[in-house]
């Protein structure tokens, strides 16, 4: 059947339909994975990483949710996956543009789906082939302009939302742009009360700009309490931007639809009872083929005091975007590195092949952790975890304890346990494992999971920890195990460890299973020497 030409008004609505496909591309110096016409697809749902304890889940129409550690530290709603997609257009990034001719002002809004058959637009998304990085572009054929924004991860600085806008014409252009974030959560919001009491939460919110900065802060009015006492809400969600030095901010989302129709903006300080946003508004003039860009930078929880600092070094003369572009790389750096101790980094003639195995390594690394120097141990770390494991035995072997150097092997570290001759100290001391980087598999796919990443201790110094149910946490061990084959006595003993008196062990099938391939592998690898064998045989038995 001929298709028909269908018309809005006067406007002929471009229903053509070009095709998805997907390719490799390298952006500033590092692989992307590209998706052409990503629109085309039904909405899926995507997971953004991190070194650090950065969450974000981001749907491929935009929407998105992320925090830092867990969800009742979110930046924006913890929702579950298809309410994600559902709040298109109400979370997360927006973007309005008027691009201005001699005689007309043309309104595009990029990512709408109701403009999507105005112009004749092409819509790409690329996702960096290590996970840490995503970035969605729009090229306006028409108006022969193009808009990608992308989200990266800060351990300093937090969440950075990067924008660009490019003239791909022969032509000088005006352009008045609106770009910014919305649905931003103030600090002290847990999970259940966003959940279940947002329409009271919306009326305790509180949104102000300082104007000499231009830091947003996104807070309380108060604690929300059914009590006749004061509550004071002392901390804020900061938003801040840089790169358009002469841009408006608006903090709310009040007066988009003034700005749609053309009509002027006026700037915003104080906003009560309204979900937060931040939005840069800037009239730009570009020549030919000349981009701008800028960014939004939010962090979550801070105190006066982080408010304070943030403010005077953004009135400081510092260059604030190398700054913050560096902490992204330097996270990323440490992610490949973190990766790397998992053995996830080949190269083969399949770069597909070579980006899925890093992909693969990582989650499992995410949800397995990581040594977190591989086989070099903490004394203090160690110490920490016999006083917390029995602490009988920690006072029995005080002197051994505090007479350790401040780092020793894994090889060390046993030697000690069987010369002391303590069968307590010498289990302790096999269930050691300084596991770090993992967390339970929590997304908002499974609710029900609910995940923590603890990366750090409170004097910032990286936290051995790991979490999850076991039987989850043990397959992940099986792979780690094949890096790290000093360490398998160690996880067995923290598996036999777990059973009853009775040999009951509620892991066992799926557990031995896991050991049984790894303990298989090591053998035929010659991994293994044959006292570890024994030593394993008699664990076993």
């Amino acid at each position: 059947m001929k298709r028909k030409k269908i018309y809005s008004g006067d406007t002929f609505l471009d229903c053509s339909e070009p095709v998805v496909k997907g390719k490799f591309v390298e952006i500033e110096g590092e692989r992307f994975y590209k998706i052409s016409n990503f629109n085309l697809m039904p909405d899926f749902l995507m997971t953004i990483v991190s070194d650090s304890d950065h969450w974000n889940f981001i749907s491929s129409n935009g929407s998105l949710s992320a925090g830092r550690k867990d969800r009742d530290n979110a930046l924006f709603p913890y929702y579950t996956d298809d309410k994600i997609h559902d709040f298109y257009n109400i979370t997360g990034s927006r973007t309005i543009i008027l691009v201005s001719e001699a005689w007309r002002n043309y309104l595009w809004e990029p990512f709408s789906k109701d403009q999507g058959a105005i112009y004749r637009i092409e819509r790409n998304l690329y996702k960096s082939i290590y996970g840490d990085k995503i970035i969605f572009e729009e090229i306006n054929e028409d108006l022969e302009v193009a808009f990608q924004y992308g989200w990266y991860s800060s351990e300093k600085y937090g969440f950075v939302k990067k924008s660009e806008i490019i003239n791909r014409s022969k032509r000088s252009l005006k352009l008045e742009v609106l770009d910014g974030i919305k649905n931003i959560l103030p600090a002290g919001v847990s999970y259940n009360f966003q959940n279940e009491y947002s329409n009271l939460l919306d009326g305790y919110k509180k949104s102000e700009l300082i104007e000499e900065s231009r830091l947003g802060l996104f807070m309380l009015s108060s604690i929300p309490v059914d009590r006749a006492e004061p509550s004071e809400s002392l901390n804020a969600t900061t938003v801040w931007s840089q790169g358009l030095a002469k841009a408006n901010i608006l903090i709310s989302n009040h007066q988009l639809e003034n700005f749609k129709r053309g009509l002027p903006l006026n700037s915003e300080v104080d906003i009560r009872a309204s979900k937060g946003a931040y939005f840069v508004h800037a009239e730009l003039e570009m020549e030919q083929e000349q981009s701008y860009n800028w960014m939004i930078v939010a962090e979550l929880d801070q105190s006066t005091t982080d408010v304070a600092n943030l403010n005077q070094f953004l009135k400081s003369q510092v260059n604030h975007a190398k700054l913050v572009n560096a902490d992204i790389q330097k996270g990323t750096e440490n992610l490949i590195k973190i990766v790397a101790g998992a053995d996830g980094l080949q190269s083969s003639n399949e770069e597909l092949c070579s980006a899925r195995h890093f992909s693969n390594t990582m989650f499992n690394v995410m949800r397995g952790g990581i040594y977190l120097n591989h086989y070099i141990i903490d004394s203090e770390d160690f110490r920490k975890f016999v006083y917390e494991s029995n602490r009988i035995v920690a006072i029995e072997q005080h002197h051994n304890l505090e007479s350790l150097a401040v780092e020793l092997t894994h090889k060390e570290l046993m030697e000690l346990a069987y010369k002391t001759s303590n069968a307590d100290f010498i289990r302790i001391c096999h269930e050691y494992l300084p596991l770090t980087f993992s967390r339970r598999h929590g997304d908002p796919s499974r609710p029900w999971n609910l995940f923590s990443i603890e990366t750090k201790n409170e004097d910032g110094l990286p936290k051995s920890d790991y979490q999850g149910n076991w039987r989850d946490i043990f397959q992940n061990w099986e792979a780690l195990s094949l890096s790290y084959p000093g360490f398998i006595e160690n996880i067995i003993s923290k598996f036999v460890n777990a059973s009853t008196a009775d040999g009951y062990n509620p892991y066992r099938l799926c557990v031995m299973e896991s050991i049984g391939n790894v303990l298989i592998r090591m053998i035929h690898g010659h991994i293994l020497d044959i006292g570890v064998i024994i030593r394993l045989s008699i664990c076993k038995n």
